[in-house]
């Protein structure tokens, strides 16, 4: 969701979580992080009025623009009507499926989430690593202080366990509100991710390990061993190569 320098005729919708970005300084790191190389298929999640957009949309690779408000979306197709290589996909990202964006190969994604589906979103996109190159997001601090999170602090969980096992991440700058238009009440992040080779930990289910990892943080301070009693026995825990005694919190992914 970022703002051209230009009045546009979209306005921020609160159901949306909406804040466009309009900070000039902000969409050039943004789209340098990226680093699009030629031939690499783009997919913008949240492009809103179309800044960033147009810094994506510059050169020659296929982009794609994931837009839910459909205010937004007649804009975007109306704005970029002549550019062939620029898609609009009308559409809630939470039911996104990258294998439609480009069957073939991978997909590098960015975007400034909304606040109200980041989290979600992110969760969404793990089980679609196979499709994904690399992601640049702007998300809020908060959520990006949990992403990259080392074991043992208070923000480590269940979001941190969930990305760390499948990609490696990378705290790149902090964005204040004032580069917002409406200026929201915290800071953001933009974080970058990368698929790792191989997945972290004992080879296991994604939904199964999602409901270990949900179960153990669902009460923080009690030990494993308390905390997984009704999913799995203390001789599972031991088996991989864990202590029973520690908190969710210690435990490395």
């Amino acid at each position: 969701m970022v703002a051209p320098e230009r009045p546009g005729p979209g306005r921020a919708r609160k159901r949306f979580g909406q804040h466009f970005l309009n900070d000039r300084g902000v969409i050039d790191r943004i789209a340098d992080s990226i680093g699009a190389r030629p031939g690499e298929t783009l997919c913008e999640i949240g492009p809103g009025l179309g800044a960033l957009s147009d810094r994506l949309g510059a050169g020659e690779n296929e982009l794609h623009l994931v837009e839910i408000d459909r205010d937004l979306v007649a804009m975007l197709r109306e704005r970029y009507a002549s550019q062939k290589e620029i898609h609009i996909h009308e559409q809630d990202a939470l039911t996104l499926a990258l294998r439609d964006i480009h069957p073939d190969g991978c997909v590098v994604l960015v975007g400034n989430l909304p606040y109200n589906i980041s989290t979600a979103l992110i969760i969404h996109l793990l089980s679609q690593r196979d499709k994904i190159d690399r992601m640049v997001f702007m998300v809020q601090k908060e959520v990006a202080q949990r992403l990259t999170a080392p074991p043992g602090g208070k923000d480590y969980g269940r979001l941190t366990v969930m990305v760390s096992r499948l990609f490696q991440t990378n705290q790149l700058f902090d964005v204040g509100p004032d580069a917002f238009t409406p200026p929201p009440k915290v800071w953001s992040s933009v974080v970058a991710f990368k698929p790792r080779p191989v997945a972290l930990g004992p080879v296991v289910a994604d939904d199964a390990f999602e409901a270990l990892v949900r179960q153990a943080f669902s009460q923080r301070r009690k030990t494993l061993r308390n905390t997984l009693k009704g999913l799995c026995g203390e001789s599972v825990i031991v088996e991989a190569g864990l202590d029973p005694g520690i908190r969710p919190e210690k435990v490395p992914v």
